[in-house]
């Protein structure tokens, strides 16, 4: 018997894929655990309808984040911070500080976790601090940092 997978089963299948399976493991188990359907038209038309709305929304997520790589390579973000000699930081810069500053100056909510700042800046200057913002989108935000008065 075809089915439809509206779960991952273990072994079996992954959710959207059609699959022929035992029909006493389809009817007994997959069907009554609610982890498929029979694939018959209406239900594989509905399973495209759906494939091609993700697709929609994966390329409009894709698009979004195209546009914010523009808006943030052109930005650059002033913090300031304790220094000692030789323009050491007393301390370190780190991403939730650089992304409470893009939300405070320049209104652009962006996830900590997606600023790839592994140890934090510990020293004053210009920093390039790469900003992954789509699997196959990642940013490059210019962080300057400044010695406090």
């Amino acid at each position: 018997m075809k089915v439809i997978f509206l779960k991952d089963v273990k072994g079996k299948g992954k959710k959207g894929e059609v699959k022929n399976v035992a029909d006493g493991y389809a009817q007994n188990f997959l069907i009554k655990q609610g982890l498929a359907v029979e694939a018959n038209k209406s239900n594989v038309s509905t399973l495209e309808a759906q494939k091609k709305k993700e697709e929609k929304q994966a390329q409009a997520e894709l698009e979004e984040a195209q546009a914010l790589k523009l808006k943030i390579e052109k930005l650059t973000v002033e913090l300031t911070a304790k220094a000692g000699e030789g323009g050491r930081l007393f301390g370190s810069i780190t991403s939730k500080q650089i992304a409470d500053e893009l939300k405070k100056n320049h209104g652009l909510k962006i996830d900590k976790r997606k600023i790839e700042l592994p140890d934090g800046i510990r020293a004053l200057g210009y920093t390039k601090v790469p900003v992954k913002l789509h699997t196959e989108v990642t940013a490059t935000l210019n962080v300057h940092v400044k010695e406090e008065n």
